[in-house]
C-alpha cells in the first residue's frame, strides 16, 4: 500500500499541467483533524481526495503489444479494431500509442469498448475528452520513464466529475494499474522482466486459478518478490525508497 500511494502522489503531483487531479494532500498532517488520531494507519498508505462523480470508463493506452492486446493481434492482426501492422512481436513497441478503453465492472471482468461505445455512453466531447487527455498523460509518463530506465508498456486512467469538469482519479501509474518493463531488458518476441503485478498473475495463472473470486492467498515469497519489484519501480522513478 506504501509503494503504491507514493507512486501515485508522486505522478498526480508530476501531472497537473496536463489536467487537474482529485489529490488534496499525501501527508497525514494536513488532514482532518479527527484522522490525526489514526496516523499510524493512514501514514504513507492513503491520500485525502476531492469526491466526485466517477465516469465509468477505463482508460486504457497501450504503447507496447503485451497481455490481451498480444493475443488479439495473434489472432486477428488488430487490437481493439485498430488494425496493425503484420508480423509484430510480442512485447513490439506500437506505431504509436492506442486507446482502448474498457468498461468498469465492480466485481466482474472490464469489457472492451469501441470508441463509438465510448460515445453512446457519455457523449462524442467527453469522449474525445478522454482519449485527447489520456494518450497525452501517456506519452508524458512514458517519456519520463525511459529516461528511468523503464518501459511503461501501457496503464489505464480514471476520471471523475466535480462541478462540471472532469479530473483525473483513483490511483496513477503505479505498478496496479501499469506494465512496467525495464527498459535494459526489453526484448521483443519473448516474455518481458516486469515492475509490476505480472508476477502475481503468472502464479495465479500457472496454479490455474478461474479468476472467479475470492482469488487465491498468495504464499509470503510471491508476496515477498512482488514487493521487491515494486519498490525497484518507486526507486527508478522516483529516487526514493
Amino acid at each position: 500500500g506504501k509503494i503504491l500511494t507514493a507512486i501515485s502522489c508522486f505522478w498526480f503531483t508530476k501531472t497537473t499541467h496536463i489536467i487537474q487531479n482529485h489529490l488534496i494532500t499525501c501527508d497525514v498532517d494536513d488532514f482532518p483533524h479527527e484522522l490525526i488520531k489514526f496516523r499510524e494507519k493512514l501514514e504513507g498508505r492513503s491520500m485525502l481526495v476531492t469526491k466526485t462523480s466517477p465516469i465509468p470508463i477505463e482508460c486504457v493506452v497501450r504503447g507496447y503489444l503485451a497481455g490481451s492486446a498480444w493475443k488479439e493481434y495473434e489472432r486477428k492482426g488488430e487490437v481493439h479494431g485498430l488494425k496493425l501492422p503484420s508480423g509484430l512481436k510480442k512485447g513490439d513497441r506500437l506505431p504509436h500509442p492506442i486507446f482502448t478503453p474498457t468498461t468498469k465492472e465492480e466485481g466482474k471482468h472490464d469489457r472492451p469498448l469501441t470508441f463509438k461505445e465510448v460515445v453512446k455512453l457519455i457523449g462524442e466531447e467527453k469522449a474525445e475528452f478522454l482519449k485527447k487527455v489520456s494518450l497525452e498523460l501517456y506519452e508524458f509518463a512514458r517519456s519520463y520513464a525511459e529516461e528511468r530506465g523503464i518501459i511503461i508498456s501501457d496503464t489505464k486512467f480514471e476520471f471523475g466529475e466535480k462541478d462540471g469538469e472532469i479530473i483525473l482519479i483513483d490511483e496513477l501509474l503505479t505498478p496496479d494499474s501499469s506494465r512496467f518493463w525495464p527498459k535494459e531488458a526489453w526484448t521483443p518476441g519473448k516474455e518481458q522482466i516486469s515492475f509490476d503485478k505480472q508476477f502475481v498473475r503468472d502464479f495465479l495463472e500457472n496454479i490455474g486459478w478461474d479468476k472467479t473470486p475470492p482469488a487465491p492467498t498468495l504464499p509470503p515469497e510471491v508476496v515477498d518478490k512482488t514487493r521487491e519489484k515494486y519498490l525497484e519501480a518507486l526507486r527508478r522513478l522516483t529516487g526514493s525508497e
